[in-house]
């Protein structure tokens, strides 16, 4: 049987700066995009715009993906892990997600040792 609650974002485990790790992976084929950090309000501005928000630690600021680039990525589901200490934010990503100007953050491979690029900038 499925159990349904209402979501409070403060009931997620947050680390001492009061971030919890999102990664977003691509609705449909699962392909990972990135990871980034989120606080309480950035989930609570996720859920509310359907535009995935998320905090810039360097920035110290919200960072909406997408609005300075154009490269979007559109809410389908928020999931919560287990330990409530780690988020997975499945999206619509509309062009690259890296800001390489890669489809995903995750373009380098070690393989036998050797650091391999495995994916190329988008045009």
């Amino acid at each position: 049987m499925t159990q349904t609650v209402s979501f409070d974002p403060s009931t997620l485990k947050y680390n001492e700066a009061g971030l919890v790790p999102a990664i977003a992976q691509q609705e449909g084929t699962g392909e990972v995009l990135m990871m980034a950090w989120m606080n309480a309000e950035a989930v609570a501005r996720t859920l509310e715009t359907g535009r995935v928000t998320y905090w810039s630690r360097s920035r110290q600021a919200f960072w909406i993906k997408g609005d300075t680039s154009g490269h979007v990525q559109e809410l389908v589901d928020l999931r919560v892990d287990c330990d409530r200490d780690c988020l997975l934010v499945v999206v619509r990503q509309t062009g690259a997600a890296c800001h390489t100007h890669r489809r995903s953050c995750f373009y380098t491979a070690v393989r036998d040792g050797i650091e391999t690029e495995i994916m190329t900038p988008m045009s």
